[in-house]
């Protein structure tokens, strides 16, 4: 390297600049830092020991103040540090005062209720898309119900952060947010009275692989062929060619846009958008280190879920993925077996003239399965409020509510309907089987007042036929069909879009079941 000579004055003038970014650069390193889940109109939640965290300059020395607490940390050789609020009561507003070398207030603070909203595109649906969202969103005004949403690409290796902040609710910062979310939020609010944080971290055709440390699944005959897959598509990609690729079709697309602005056309469909698959919603582990990490240890109460169209082709393996997504995401969180509730997948696609198999159906059994493996977890059963022309059923406000009986239901303690009837048991009478249901609400009954419908019965050959029903007891069904003389099992409801009108009391409808345990059509897809 070599040094061109200069006069002092000359190179004094050269340094300055050099100075001032060496002085930017050393204030930057030193600035004590905090994640956006800490910022003003945050709401943490009550009751509970509060993990608050940041980054600094190693070794640095940050204090944290709250009314009534003070907490001191001094930074690891990474830059972060952490302290942990002691629990605080509903209520607020307060200030937090974080100081290292620098000073930060985040202001307006709440304790209540933090809630976790999460999934594929159901979950991400958002208020406006929804029905009768215009009538919902001019009456969207609660300033103690505070949203927030992460928007991260995948990755495979633990992002810090994300971009974004807390808003309070109101008929401008609603309409894009979860609808699921917000009228599952919504019912919190005006139940239990507390102010409710909820955390819109969902992103549209994601994998339940995806959300799952790879660790987790590495090794195991279950999980080996869809990761050996996966490596194998990442070392086949060629992520410049594909980027160059789709810059080329979104320039001939603005080309066409333009023309048809200029003409006084509408934009033309189809318009591309980037998604590679190294940074998607697919790749395993890819958003539990990009959406996942940047957000824990955060304290909450609970999560919500809409997920499950994207590994219905897979239902066996979803048997055992989903629990393990659950104990992967307690176990990281650290704040033991929160409460964990999902919405069932809905009604969807063409009605079936005859009886068979479905894949959906068996991805809706996986699911119920996973009440009886994981702890402290709820279903809302929606086979009745989807569309069969639309993945996105766009009554939001019935899959929020159920979502919110398992709650108040299940967390704190309220009297009231929460799980949908659910099989029990089944007994053979002669050319009749009778099933027996359990969590049932008052009586069951069909919700359109017509005979019993969704029923198909078999014999031992396997051979399904349309079957008739009838109501004979508090949750109990007897089930029949003269084209079966010597039946051996029932399903109810066993279809994509199955015709079914069992209800209870409440109005929860029957969760699809079947009493067979022969081999689905995804019993060997990995």
């Amino acid at each position: 390297m070599h040094f061109k000579r200069c006069g002092a004055a000359n190179c004094a003038a050269r340094l300055v600049p050099w100075l001032i970014v060496l002085l930017l650069s050393t204030n930057v390193l030193a600035n004590v830092k905090m994640p956006a889940l800490f910022s003003d109109h945050a709401v943490l939640q009550r009751d509970k020991k509060i993990p608050v965290w940041g980054w600094a300059e190693p070794g640095e020395k940050v204090k944290v103040t709250i009314p009534n607490q003070v907490h001191t940390a001094v930074t690891d050789a990474d830059g972060r540090w952490q302290v942990m609020l002691d629990p605080l009561a509903a209520g607020g507003a307060f200030t937090m005062i974080v100081e290292g070398k620098n000073r930060l207030e985040v202001k307006d603070i709440q304790a209540g209720d933090v809630w976790l909203c999460s999934g594929q595109s159901n979950m991400e649906w958002s208020v406006a898309d929804t029905r009768d969202g215009d009538v919902e969103i001019p009456a969207a005004n609660f300033p103690n119900l505070r949203l927030i949403t992460v928007a991260t690409a995948g990755s495979q290796t633990p992002l810090k952060d994300f971009t974004g902040h807390w808003e309070l609710c109101t008929s401008k910062t609603i309409p894009q947010f979860s609808a699921v979310g917000y009228f599952f939020g919504r019912d919190m609010l005006q139940n239990v009275k507390v102010p409710i944080g909820l955390i819109d971290n969902s992103w549209g055709g994601s994998a339940c692989e995806a959300w799952i440390r790879r660790d987790l699944m590495a090794g195991k005959p279950l999980y080996d062929p869809l990761l050996a897959e996966w490596d194998k598509k990442v070392a086949s990609l060629d992520e410049k060619q594909a980027r160059a690729n789709f810059d080329k079709k979104l320039a001939e697309w603005e080309q066409k846009a333009a023309a048809a602005r200029r003409g006084g056309a509408p934009e033309p469909p189809g318009k591309p958008w980037w998604n590679s698959p190294l940074t998607g919603q697919l790749r395993p582990a890819n958003l539990y280190h990009g959406r996942l990490k940047p957000i824990m240890p955060y304290a909450i109460r609970g999560v919500i879920w809409y997920q499950g169209e994207t590994n219905a082709g897979r239902a066996y393996q979803y048997r055992e993925m989903f629990p393990l997504m659950i104990k992967n995401w307690r176990d990281d969180w650290g704040q033991g077996d929160f409460p964990f509730y999902w919405a069932q997948l809905a009604d969807f696609m063409p009605e079936q003239n005859q009886p068979g198999d479905s894949a959906w159906a068996e991805l809706r059994e996986a699911q119920t399965m996973t009440l009886e493996k994981a702890p402290n977890t709820g279903q809302a059963v929606i086979i009745d409020l989807g569309e069969a022309n639309d993945i996105h059923p766009r009554n939001k406000q019935a899959v929020g509510r159920r979502l919110a009986r398992l709650a108040l239901a299940k967390t704190f303690g309220r009297k009231i309907a929460n799980d949908s009837p659910r099989y029990k048991s089944m007994y053979k009478q002669g050319h009749t089987i009778l099933i027996r249901l359990d969590h049932v609400s008052g009586r069951l009954r069909t919700v359109d007042d017509k005979p019993v419908a969704g029923f198909a019965i078999a014999g031992s050959d396997r051979k399904w036929v349309w079957a008739d029903a009838k109501i004979v007891g508090d949750g109990e069904i007897e089930v029949h069909s003269d084209a079966v003389r010597d039946p051996f099992a029932v399903r109810y409801a066993w279809a994509d879009n199955p015709v079914c009108n069992l209800i209870d009391t409440a109005g929860l409808p029957v969760t699809p079941f079947r009493t067979d345990q022969w081999p689905g059509v995804t019993a060997d897809a990995k």
